[in-house]
């Protein structure tokens, strides 16, 4: 009678408790894989694409829409290797190929599990945070229901317990009603520590498995809170003057090294000097946005006069803040990724062409530079820095794309020495 007071009720509603639990972490690892999709979509696809307009490559909204059905395996085809499925003779593969002025995709070095949660997040992205407007004309606030799933599991979870407190009632009112019809002595009481004790000593089997899940469930927790000390994506300082890279690089289209002249020539892409933005501002004295107002900041800090065209002789410099930042142990030199390696500024600063206030969008981390380095093919056709070396990777690696790794790019004293 015993064993049967302290286990049988008690076993049933432990396990209906650590059912409720795998479920709630096994929402939690849903809802990180599709958080893992998004992550994956801005490491590895943001610089080309977007969702809803044209970048580099197409829009990916619909994707799966317009391709060859079954979308999803032709898409991993096309992710992996496009060049692959281009030489088969896939016509929707050679239409895009011709249609992109037969530039091709990037083979990409992504599992198949890795474009699957990709697809997931471009099929259903997030609502934007200015998508949660009050509706005027409908009366009442636009509600955002990302959170609904979570809080039926935890209402279930809460229904369970209390279901589980009202069968124990009965059952002990149904077995008070047999002794009192047999005559059977009332059983022996326990204090609650007694209890927990034969509870624990008889359920040692189930007290592991719970321990387990646990244990396990807050190590991931703290493995993803201390994965990302230190990185710092979308890290938006605002700036002394509000200079706007969509006004420059986007819609007049300057280009980049004209601002930033030592990225072809040394480890820094360098901040340009006042002087440089008087090259146009000497004349242009008034913006498209905000007037004269931050114009009027460079005229300030170079201590120059609009109206006379002259400098004083109490220029003072332009505090401007850091937005990309590498730890003092990591090596990066812009000349190698830009002048030899021939990457656009776009692979690690995102759109910048369409950032009024530059944010950081990569992430920096050696895992993401490790990703990139094993999926980028190397451009040495026409490249006289690989002239020698060229010939050799071609022999060593037949028929096999030369991505950075295959030269040495993984190597730990490429950067850190």
């Amino acid at each position: 009678m015993k064993s049967m007071r302290y286990t049988s009720l008690r076993t049933k509603f432990v396990t209906i408790c650590l059912i409720t639990i795998s479920l709630l972490v096994s929402f939690s690892v849903s809802a990180q894989d599709a958080e893992k999709g998004q992550k994956l979509f801005k490491g590895n696809c943001a610089s080309c694409h977007a969702l809803d307009k044209k970048v580099v490559g197409p829009a990916l909204a619909g994707v799966a829409d317009r391709v060859p059905k079954p979308s999803e395996e032709w898409l991993i085809k096309w992710i992996k290797n496009s060049g692959e499925l281009i030489k088969s003779g896939d016509a929707y593969a050679i239409k895009v190929f011709e249609e992109y002025n037969k530039s091709p995709m990037p083979a990409q070095s992504v599992s198949d599990q890795d474009i699957k949660d990709i697809l997931a997040y471009i099929a259903n992205p997030p609502a934007k945070k200015e998508d949660k407007k009050e509706d005027k004309t409908a009366g009442a606030p636009v509600k955002e229901d990302g959170n609904t799933i979570m809080y039926v599991m935890f209402g279930l979870a809460i229904l369970f317990i209390v279901l589980a407190y009202i069968l124990s009632g009965i059952r002990n009112s149904l077995e008070k009603l047999i002794r009192e019809k047999n005559n059977l002595p009332e059983p022996a009481e326990y204090t609650r520590k007694e209890k927990a004790y034969l509870w624990s000593k008889e359920n040692k089997k189930l007290i592991a498995i719970i321990t387990l899940i646990v244990v396990g469930y807050f190590s991931q927790a703290a493995w993803y809170s201390m994965k990302d000390i230190g990185v710092f994506t979308n890290y938006q300082p605002e700036q002394p003057i509000n200079f706007s890279h969509k006004i420059h690089a986007g819609q007049n289209g300057i280009n980049c090294q004209y601002c930033h002249s030592s990225v072809e020539k040394g480890k820094s892409a360098g901040v340009p000097s006042a002087n440089v933005c008087m090259n146009c501002h000497k004349y242009v004295s008034e913006g498209p946005v905000t007037g004269k107002t931050e114009i009027a900041k460079i005229y300030a800090a170079l201590d120059y006069n609009p109206e006379k065209q002259t400098y004083g002789n109490n220029p003072k410099p332009i505090k401007w803040i850091r937005i990309h930042n590498l730890p003092d142990h990591v090596y990066f030199n812009h000349s190698q990724h830009v002048k030899v390696g021939k990457q656009e500024c776009q692979t690690c600063h995102g759109p910048i062409q369409e950032m009024d206030t530059v944010k950081q969008f990569s992430p920096l981390t050696m895992g993401w530079c490790i990703d990139c380095h094993r999926k980028t093919e190397v451009k040495m056709e026409g490249n006289p820095y690989y002239t020698d070396l060229h010939a050799k990777l071609k022999e060593k690696f037949k028929g096999q794309p030369i991505t950075v790794d295959k030269m040495g790019g993984i190597e730990c004293g490429k950067c850190h020495y």
